[in-house]
């Protein structure tokens, strides 16, 4: 088990597009998505980038049964996604709470896409194309615009809606910190 150190906003290289993926099934290539599961699961994360890990590369992960991050989520599917591409299948837009592994202690109010198309590649090459809408759809856009070099205060629209997590949910004594 390789847990690794997550990167905060700030870093330089968390602001650079990722490369893509040439080479499927590599030793490398396995190790690192162990890595990402390993890391992920450690910081309780509901999905993780390898930007964030240091690996400029096009390969993120996400998904869990529950999250003591997200408690009202619904299950996402454990998903390997190399070298995504993602469509809006409509303009319409809802405004949700996140938080980041790269930017901990802090939630914003982030518009995503309600419904969206998802492809891309497994860590075997094989084809990945699917439809997600709610916290899944998220969940996608949130992790893959890690790999465009973005994090998700620079989609806040509403700067009053950004903060600390103790400051904006008190009443949340329990939950857990990013």
């Amino acid at each position: 088990m390789t847990v690794r150190t997550v990167l905060k906003m700030g870093t330089p290289s968390l602001q650079e597009p990722s490369l893509p993926v040439a080479a499927f099934d590599t030793p490398e290539l396995h190790m690192l998505i162990e890595d990402l599961f390993d890391t992920m699961h450690a910081y309780n994360g509901v999905g993780i980038a390898a930007p964030q890990i240091g690996v400029n590369l096009q390969v993120v992960i996400f998904g869990f049964e529950a999250s003591p991050r997200y408690p009202d989520a619904k299950p996402v599917p454990q998903t390997i996604l190399i070298n995504p591409v993602i469509t809006p299948l409509s303009d319409e837009e809802e405004s949700g709470w996140e938080g980041c592994l790269s930017v901990p202690g802090l939630r914003g109010e982030v518009p995503r896409y309600t419904r969206i198309r998802y492809q891309g590649f497994d860590e075997h090459g094989h084809a990945i194309d699917r439809i997600a809408e709610g916290f899944h759809a998220r969940v996608v856009q949130h992790e893959c615009d890690h790999l465009w070099g973005v994090l998700y205060p620079q989609r806040i629209r509403d700067m009053t809606r950004f903060g600390f997590l103790d400051v904006l949910f008190p009443d949340l004594t329990d939950a857990p910190d990013d």
